[in-house]
């Protein structure tokens, strides 16, 4: 009887985890493209995130807010994965070897111009920054998402979207200086 119990509520956790993963999974995959900038680094960061999750299934559903803890995962595997690249990148500019980026597909001039600012951010500013005005979380919640103060949050994001301005040169009427350089402004 005791087995009968067991492999009721493991198949309760299963049927609940399977709703929380389809509930978010696009959620967490967009986070993760925006902080990482590639697609396939999204979707394995998306993936690893869940599974995570899954591993910790029962302290992450009792948790305050579920897509609030799945959501930190996302964003410490998406700064592990930048940390490593960075280390990649500066290991072969020592070797002598050119880096050059991957690009996926035809993108909007302004979306491409605003995706390679984001990148030039450091993690935690690109982090507040998306979570804040991306994905419309409060301080509070960014805070919590971050592990930082409230206070951080305001700074970082204050300064990351200053940043952002003046990479992209924004003009009054909202083109960038770059886009009317190139006359689509």
């Amino acid at each position: 009887m005791a087995a009968t119990a067991l492999g009721a509520t493991d198949n309760a956790a299963r049927q609940a985890f399977d709703v929380f993963f389809t509930s978010h999974h696009r959620e967490f995959g967009r986070l993760a493209y925006l902080l990482s900038g590639d697609q396939d680094a999204a979707e394995d960061i998306t993936a690893e995130a869940f599974a995570q999750a899954w591993g910790r299934w029962e302290q992450v559903s009792r948790a305050d807010s579920p897509s609030a803890y799945v959501r930190r995962i996302v964003v410490n595997l998406a700064a592990d994965r930048i940390r490593g690249l960075t280390r990649e990148r500066k290991g072969r500019r020592l070797l002598g070897a050119t880096w050059s980026e991957r690009t996926h597909g035809p993108d909007v001039a302004a979306v491409a111009d605003v995706r390679a600012a984001l990148r030039q951010l450091p993690e935690r500013k690109r982090a507040c920054v998306v979570l804040r005005h991306y994905y419309g979380l409060s301080e509070q919640e960014t805070a919590r998402t971050l592990g930082i103060t409230v206070g951080t949050v305001k700074s970082q994001t204050s300064r990351g979207v200053a940043e952002l301005a003046a990479m992209l040169g924004t003009g009054t009427d909202g083109t960038t200086t770059e886009r009317r350089r190139r006359g689509r402004g």
